[in-house]
């Protein structure tokens, strides 16, 4: 008898301790719905980084949600170009700054933020809505990177400079026509930037 109460006595214990970490659990979690939303609200772009570029397994993991973006009529009418080689950055800002006499080599360079990850990303203009297509796929690109602790910032900058740039373009080995529109900054954050306002005024719903 005096086992069984004494069994008894640590099977209520344990109870109790499972209840308080349950409500504990309860009094933190999270202000959203679920994961998906609270994804979409707490990601920042980012434009101080970690030494180092992102790890090609978790880039492969970013790139497979990217391009499970929908697109019109499932044209995927994008093509997307990685550089994570210092090396290669600095040869495609070079012919960049060569192409581009009346910017400054340093503003150039400037304008990719010193992400260690650049992702290129260019549109087939033969498709009306390849850009929207492209826009799509960087959302889901920025968004899976959040969600893996990757950092990224949207730069539309080097893109007016590139296009000036046939040479780098034929560097970063995009099909013939193609054209770049989006570039994004990816890498491991090393700033925490506050949410910057939002205007919900230019949502309406029409009775």
């Amino acid at each position: 008898m005096k086992t069984l109460n004494i069994l008894m006595a640590g099977i209520c214990l344990l109870a109790a301790i499972s209840c308080n970490q349950q409500s504990q659990t309860a009094g933190t979690s999270s202000e959203y719905e679920n994961a998906a939303i609270e994804n979409i609200m707490t990601r920042r772009s980012i434009r101080q980084y970690k030494d180092g570029p992102v790890a090609r397994e978790t880039m492969m993991k970013i790139m497979e949600c990217g391009i499970n973006a929908p697109s019109g009529q499932n044209r995927q009418s994008w093509e997307i170009r990685v550089v994570d080689n210092p090396a290669v950055m600095a040869e495609i800002v070079d012919l960049m700054a060569a192409a581009n006499p009346q910017a400054d080599k340093g503003m150039i360079k400037g304008c990719f933020r010193n992400a260690p990850t650049m992702v290129f990303i260019a549109n087939d203009p033969g498709y009306d809505f390849s850009v929207i297509d492209c826009g799509i796929l960087s959302q889901n690109i920025m968004l899976s990177g959040w969600s893996l602790g990757v950092g990224s910032v949207c730069l539309g900058s080097p893109v007016r400079f590139l296009r000036n740039a046939p040479e780098a373009i034929a560097k970063l080995g995009f099909s013939p026509g193609y054209t770049p529109v989006i570039c994004i900054g990816m890498g491991y954050p090393a700033e925490s930037p506050e949410a910057k306002p939002r205007d919900f005024g230019k949502v309406q719903f029409i009775d």
